[in-house]
């Protein structure tokens, strides 16, 4: 393939990623968006793999590589479940990382790859080499240790070590100054000794970074990474001169950067708070909000016989799905039970608030394998004037996401948190296994309204009773 042609291959595989991120805007459209990211990518590949640089003699490696990466995703499409999405997401940041290391190393010990390069230009391309390299390294670390956080080989609670922003700092520095040692290097094996301590650092970095983020924040977490995965792509681009690695990772790492953004704004939190970590734990005991009283009242257990005479009766159901839902994976019952009621009239949608679940999307995703419609699916900010007339409002494995405390109390570490405002229907029920606090670590005085119902136990078997209630 000419240099030409691949160049107009390359534009027609970047027309194709702008138009899949937009259709990935909309659930409507996402399948759509997919299938324009996919034909993208392949044109992407045959135009690297035949294209002016890659020879005949390289070209067996890379078919094989191809085969191998290409079976490993296969089996993990058909094996990991649904409710691994999020691990499965930060393992695959990690492998961007990682390949944004190994390039950078190779690029950096092959003297083909800095042939042509002299004075300023070569200075620039040392640099792309640094600064690639720490930002993969950093994008590896950080996403294996969120990887061990959502799949819970790691603790949700944050690891808080005295003085751990003088010791960022300090590593900053570091790097700094070992780059300025990287760039005055007058050989490869010179430049070696900088590099390798700048990649240590950078390593340690990125573990001390996500270990100092608590399991509330992980949402943000994933989507901060998926932007670092861009930036390290775009990073191996400049190292390759390969102009669509360069776009693609800009916009990969710009989307990311935004949805990290959204993020934010959904827990009322800002990047910089989040990146120095604290808030969240995985704590099973109910605690008082900071400076507030703790919670007063009984709460009023329901049975599945009587969750379904409620549901029987109402008009109007909303149903706000969280992180229990996804690991009880009782999203095909919540379907078979929309299904029911929306054939005996009754108006039943969903609630999504932003950060529910351990990723951005997480409950759209299990409500788009359950096949429930998306024109029933609605954001936090599109349902929370309806909850005063709604009848019932099922709250299946969230907490912190519909807490009354981030409005009611201001020295709860919640407070200013938008949440779905659940309490403010007519009957509101809440299922859950216990009556242990959320991923904040704070007690929610939801569970003690007058109006609100706790349906104890296992979110599938819980729900499996009230559909077979619903059609007796």
């Amino acid at each position: 393939m000419s240099s030409s042609l691949a160049t107009v291959a390359y534009i027609g595989a970047t027309i194709l990623f702008i138009l899949s991120l937009g259709g990935l805007s909309n659930q409507s459209t996402a399948l759509r968006g997919n299938l324009y990211g996919m034909v993208g990518m392949t044109i992407a590949v045959l135009a690297t793999v035949f294209g002016p640089q890659v020879t005949a003699a390289g070209l067996p490696w890379i078919i094989g590589a191809m085969l191998i990466g290409g079976a490993i995703g296969l089996y993990a499409a058909r094996t990991v479940q649904m409710t691994q999405m999020p691990e499965l997401v930060a393992l695959m940041h990690s492998m961007v990382g990682l390949a944004a290391i190994l390039v950078g190393v190779a690029t950096f010990i092959d003297p083909e790859a800095s042939k042509g390069f002299e004075g300023a230009a070569k200075s620039i391309h040392e640099m792309e080499i640094y600064v690639g390299i720490f930002i993969g390294a950093v994008t590896f670390a950080g996403s294996v240790v969120a990887f061990g956080k959502l799949s819970g080989r790691i603790g949700g609670n944050p690891m808080l070590l005295p003085g751990r922003h003088w010791m960022n700092l300090a590593g900053l520095l570091v790097v700094i100054w070992f780059g300025r040692e990287f760039m005055n290097a007058h050989s490869i094996a010179d430049g070696m000794t900088p590099l390798i301590i700048m990649t240590v650092v950078a390593l340690l970095f990125g573990v001390h970074m996500v270990m100092a983020i608590g399991g509330a924040d992980m949402p943000v977490v994933v989507s901060m990474l998926n932007s670092y995965s861009g930036w390290a792509a775009a990073a191996t681009g400049f190292m390759l001169s390969n102009d669509l690695l360069i776009v693609v990772g800009a916009l990969v790492g710009s989307s990311g950067a935004i949805l990290s953004y959204i993020m934010c704004n959904a827990m009322n939190r800002s990047f910089i708070s989040v990146i120095a970590g604290g808030f969240g734990t995985t704590s099973a005991k109910p605690t008082a909000a900071a400076g507030g009283a703790q919670p007063v009242g009984e709460v009023t257990p329901v049975t599945a016989l009587e969750t379904a005479e409620l549901l029987r009766e109402a008009k109007s159901v909303i149903i706000v799905p969280g992180y229990g839902m996804a690991v009880a994976q009782a999203q095909h019952t919540v379907y078979e039970i929309t299904k029911h009621l929306r054939e005996k009239g009754v108006n039943v949608r969903f609630g999504i608030h932003p950060v529910a679940g351990r990723m951005p999307g997480h409950m759209n995703v299990l409500l788009a394998e359950a096949k429930v419609p998306y024109d029933i699916v609605f954001e936090m900010d599109e349902l929370n004037d309806d909850f005063p007339s709604t009848d019932v409002t099922m709250v299946i494995g969230a907490n912190d996401i519909v807490n009354p405390s981030a409005q009611d109390d201001p020295g709860s570490p919640i407070a200013g948190m938008p949440v779905l405002e659940v309490w403010k229907s007519k009957t509101s029920i809440v299922m859950k296994r216990s009556m242990a606090s959320g991923y904040a670590g704070v007690d929610n005085p939801l569970f003690y309204k007058e109006n609100n119902r706790m349906l104890f136990g296992d979110a599938k078997k819980m729900l499996d009773e009230v559909l077979t209630a619903l059609r007796a």
